[in-house]
């Protein structure tokens, strides 16, 4: 079947992202970790910039593209990783020739009309739906559950939605008033179901069960009543055709935005003259620092890729959940499968979250939500700085969340428009 290779363990400290092999002249990817300018020039002078962005993700960069092009603004973003595109970021793997994602699988869905028309002018799109299956008693079962879901599962004979919905009447478990996560997730889709899929996947996510959990965390977990087996039921769902980083490539291609990557924010603060335009995208708690206060706390994820020559496909999905506590890992993602690449190797990365690393999902308690209060009202007096994104607002985005907030706070703040916001249902992918 061929041979495997999985990541070799790197001599000393170990990179939680994995063991990447990133191909060289990937775009926008300074070469080593020194200071490195990915656009601009080294004689220009931070004075010479009318606006900071501090992060070059979503969010940062839209709103530097606006700047640019739309107030004829000079914008300087600078980045401390060393690439552009943020959590976005894809590559190519130099052994596989696999287009891989360094910070997980991204895929881009929305029923926002503007967030796709604003998509799609800086690169070309290709249709794909999601699916997602998990390994749950020994059966690959469709995720979300739908009706195949349940068969399998409860050992059911439902046939139409009719059926389903009368099922999943009979098992949600009604509660006069929802405390926390458990309650709230057997009320959507009862004690079995709950058991199987949901309880031990949350505790691998979260550190903690559902019944340690608000029970907004779980409020939107996702259950069909019919066939349907895609993840998302968005009106748009795309990928972009050369990969994210590309996409990124074409939003940063304006003569008035310099990037400056492996560039420390704070290292530089102090040179930033005294009253200059600053977006800050990065962690609230990192920028206020000096204040004293306890940090945020968030969850991270470990991934474990693993190469596999001339071994063809290692799963028969893209994505596989694994939500028992048999392994400790939440998923598997085999990146080939997404946008059909033909290769006779593969890639996998298994995913473990942790409390260490970088930030991606925030932990809404009530410890953390009442100390960002405290950073909030920190933010709110800072003259001149604009905290723009998830981490600067401690909130998990979906990127077409992203993208929209971007586009609002744009319009409310350097436009001034006060007009009404788009109102659509927001379908969250960070359970």
């Amino acid at each position: 079947m061929g041979t495997c290779q999985p990541a070799a363990t790197a001599r000393g400290k170990q990179d939680p992202r994995g063991d990447h092999k990133i191909r060289k002249g990937t775009p926008g990817t300074a070469p080593g970790t020194a200071p490195w300018i990915y656009k601009g020039s080294k004689d220009t002078k931070i004075e010479e910039y009318d606006v900071v962005v501090v992060g070059c993700g979503l969010s940062g960069v839209i709103i530097a593209r606006r700047l640019a092009e739309e107030m004829k603004k000079k914008v300087l973003i600078v980045e401390k990783r060393n690439h552009i595109g943020g959590n976005c970021y894809d590559y190519i793997d130099d052994e596989t020739g696999i287009l891989m994602n360094m910070y997980g699988a991204h895929l881009f869905h929305t029923n926002s009309e503007r967030v796709f028309k604003f998509i799609t002018k800086y690169g070309d799109w290709v249709r794909w739906e999601h699916q997602v299956v998990g390994l749950i008693d020994g059966q690959i079962c469709p995720i979300p559950p739908n009706i195949t879901t349940v068969n399998m599962l409860c050992g059911t004979q439902l046939k139409t939605v009719k059926e389903m919905d009368e099922w999943l009447e009979k098992t949600q478990v009604k509660f006069e008033d929802i405390k926390n996560g458990e309650q709230m997730a057997k009320s959507r889709v009862g004690p079995v179901l709950y058991e199987k899929i949901f309880k031990h996947y949350t505790y691998k996510q979260w550190k903690k069960y559902p019944e340690d959990l608000d029970k907004s965390i779980l409020a939107r977990i996702p259950c069909r009543n019919n066939f349907d087996t895609r993840y998302f039921g968005d009106k748009f769902q795309v990928l972009p055709k050369e990969g994210y980083t590309q996409f990124f490539v074409g939003l940063l291609d304006h003569p008035s935005i310099d990037v400056h990557l492996n560039t420390d924010f704070f290292k530089l603060k102090d040179q930033i003259p005294k009253g200059k335009l600053v977006i800050y995208t990065g962690p609230v708690d990192r920028y206020f620092a000096s204040q004293g206060f306890e940090t945020l706390e968030y969850r991270s994820i470990n991934f474990h890729i693993e190469r596999y020559k001339n071994y063809g496909f290692y799963q028969p999905n893209s994505v596989v959940n694994y939500p028992g506590k048999e392994v400790d890992f939440t998923r598997i993602v085999e990146y080939k499968h997404f946008l059909n690449q033909q290769t006779p190797h593969t890639v996998i990365v298994k995913e473990t979250t942790t409390d260490k690393g970088d930030p991606y999902y925030p932990v809404l308690n009530d410890r953390n939500m009442s100390l960002f209060k405290k950073y909030k009202d920190l933010a709110d007096k800072e003259e001149n700085v604009h905290f723009v994104g998830r981490l600067a607002n401690y909130k998990y985005f979906n990127m077409d969340q992203a993208i929209l907030n971007a586009l609002e706070y744009f319009d409310e703040t350097f436009l001034e428009k006060k007009e009404q916001k788009e109102a659509y249902d927001f379908v969250s992918d960070s359970v």
